[in-house]
């Protein structure tokens, strides 16, 4: 029996293409902080926040469906958690293309071709990691995740960041990271670790900020005095030598992070966690990354139907339906995910330029 377009675009293929082609990708730095696991339904009492206790989601919208957009971007909320999910169809052109090719038996001018299919897929797919990296970020530059529906009402995953472990730093005073010339980046970093230890016991010694607030430590006078004192100021740090400093002054590990993402293919790229933010974290997980049960994966993976379903990335269901006519095949990705924060209570929020 002659193959079909269907035979050769189906989910299996999809999940099994963006298996082999991740295994060298690098993950995201939220993904080696909250790492993924799966949990059955929507429970929103499964997801923790401080101190183990449920995360608080205000407004109320349990059991309520609404069109979402904008910040992180989701297309749904279905009862608790956050639900993404995005479809796409083979053109015409490409369809036409590979029964020529299955026709002429033609496996290796096929294979560029569904290649191509396979990549447009594995971009959704992709889209479904942007979006947790983008709440995980959230979580550790505002202890918070925001979704604004259509209506412009804001939902807001409040995980009860204390309000002892935020700071501040002024605009317009000489305190702020930017002013490099008259902070004291160190000292601060100190007094916040010092306020972790002494509310929890754990001192954290791990921070996460961009390159823009890291080149204001690159600059700081008071730390290339602390460094050199007979000549601080003329000093030119890398980002080698202020690692080695802040390990031995305050046993301090820094994560640069600078990726981005975008939106809409060609629009603007947006930084995941933001400028201007100085996050000090514990050692460990800080939470994990948990994954519900998609409605495709609770109604379509038991068979019975013209879709097929395979999960990858622990909870990220790849469907693929048949359509008859058109001869077509849709695929749709969909994802229900939302990060626990157990150690919320052990991190400093530090706003360095507000």
């Amino acid at each position: 029996m002659s193959k079909t377009i269907f035979d050769m675009v189906n989910a299996k293929e999809i999940a099994n293409y963006w298996t082999e082609a991740s295994e060298n990708r690098v993950p995201y730095l939220g993904a080696t902080l909250f790492p993924a696991r799966k949990q059955l339904g929507l429970d929103l009492s499964w997801i923790k926040g401080a101190q183990g206790l449920p995360v608080a989601l205000t407004p109320s919208a349990f059991d309520v469906k609404a069109t979402l957009r904008d910040r992180i971007g989701v297309k749904k909320v279905e009862t608790e958690m956050p639900f993404f999910r995005e479809a796409m169809r083979i053109g015409e052109k490409d369809r036409q293309e590979i029964n020529k090719l299955l026709a002429a038996s033609n496996q290796a001018t096929l294979e560029p071709v569904l290649n191509r299919i396979f990549d447009d897929a594995g971009n959704l797919i992709a889209g479904a990691e942007v979006q947790a990296e983008r709440m995980r970020m959230q979580l550790l530059s505002t202890g918070k995740i925001k979704i604004t529906a259509e209506n412009r009402m804001s939902y807001d995953y409040d995980y009860k960041l204390p309000s002892t472990h935020k700071a501040a730093l002024g605009s317009g005073d000489t305190v702020k990271w930017s002013a490099t010339t008259t902070a004291t980046p160190v000292q601060d970093i100190q007094g916040w670790q010092d306020t972790v230890e002494e509310d929890t016991g754990i001192r954290p010694t791990r921070a996460v900020c961009t390159r823009k607030t890291w080149n204001y430590l690159l600059a700081s006078k008071s730390i290339k005095l602390d460094m050199n004192p007979a000549g601080g100021e003329s000093i030119i740090l890398t980002d080698s030598m202020l690692q080695q400093y802040l390990s031995a002054k305050l046993g301090l590990s820094v994560a640069v992070y600078n990726k981005k993402y975008q939106v809409t293919l060609g629009g603007n790229s947006y930084l995941f966690f933001p400028d201007e933010v100085f996050t000090l974290i514990p050692e460990g997980n800080l939470g994990n990354t948990y994954f519900g049960t998609t409605p495709e994966e609770s109604d379509l993976l038991s068979g019975g139907t013209d879709a097929q379903v395979q999960i990858v990335n622990t909870g990220v269901a790849v469907t693929t339906i048949k359509e008859p006519h058109p001869v077509n095949v849709q695929t749709i990705v969909s994802a229900i995910m939302l990060p626990s924060f157990e150690t919320i209570d052990s991190i400093f929020i530090a706003t360095v330029h507000s």
